[in-house]
């Protein structure tokens, strides 16, 4: 299984620093050091998502971070509180699932994707709950 070449594309464009490895049946996409917003107790943590046989057609479910973060002001992050283990390391599963009109095939990659993850770790920091 191999990222489509827009996926590529934009990860090269970016300079986004990433791995990318196969385990069960799954690719793994590894980005060091993802910038977190402020508002929780680091400032950067390993970002994984995982891609099911079929992507881009079907959507990434979830996304995970090792090491795990949370909020200094002790608010509990809705749906993080699972670890998981994936690659050999300990990632803390940040459960979102997509609206399934959400994704469009064809038009939606890793692009778009990132985009809603940064978009959910901003809110969270924010203490915006809905």
């Amino acid at each position: 299984m191999v990222l489509p070449e827009r996926d590529l594309s934009f990860l090269a464009e970016r300079n986004i620093p990433h791995q990318l490895t196969e385990e069960a049946g799954m690719l793994c996409l590894v980005i060091s050091d993802w910038k977190l917003p402020s508002g929780y107790n680091r400032s950067t943590a390993d970002l994984l998502i995982r891609l099911q046989p079929g992507y881009p057609d079907l959507p990434p479910d979830m996304w995970w971070f090792d090491p795990a973060i949370s909020r200094p002001d002790g608010v509990e992050i809705e749906a993080t509180q699972v670890i998981e283990t994936h690659l050999g390391r300990s990632w803390q599963r940040w459960s979102r699932h997509l609206d399934p009109n959400h994704w469009n095939s064809g038009t939606d990659g890793l692009e778009s994707y990132l985009s809603l993850v940064t978009r959910e770790v901003r809110r969270t920091a924010q203490g915006v709950l809905v």
